[in-house]
């Protein structure tokens, strides 16, 4: 993470509110079908760290997406708020949550093999396969 950066957003109704403390300035795109599922295409995402904190609160759903990491979204507009690794507690934000348009570098791609072959990117990028993604992020077995 580069010259991380705090950031507020808030989900589609403002039933939820988020601060970020460690927002990178760089994003990516996620092909895995499960993001493409959950949102209708890539989710262009942040890392923003583990220092994260919501108001609405009770406003939040959280779906257990896999072992080792879980999904929120707004319970009233069903904006997505996150992707959280269960372990670290560390969270990907969609890039599209935070207020006054902030400058991302679109530098990385991840599940690249499983982009479907109906849109692309311009942008030069680092392109992650489905292994290389869990080889790079997911824990090790235990």
């Amino acid at each position: 993470m580069s010259d991380p950066k705090t950031l507020c957003g808030s989900c589609l109704c403002g039933a939820v509110h988020l601060t970020a403390t460690h927002v990178s300035n760089t994003m990516e795109a996620c092909h895995c079908g499960m993001c493409r599922k959950w949102g209708g295409g890539p989710l262009l995402a942040v890392d923003c760290g583990t220092e994260v904190s919501f108001t609405g609160q009770d406003n939040i759903s959280v779906f257990n997406s896999s072992d080792w990491a879980e999904r929120g979204f707004c319970k009233k507009c069903g904006s997505h708020l996150f992707y959280r690794l269960k372990e670290s507690q560390r969270y990907s934000l969609p890039a599209g949550l935070f207020d006054n348009d902030p400058s991302f570098v679109f530098d990385e791609q991840i599940f690249i093999d499983k982009k479907p072959s109906f849109y692309s990117f311009a942008n030069e990028t680092t392109n992650l396969t489905e292994a290389e993604t869990f080889a790079k992020y997911a824990p090790p077995a235990k």
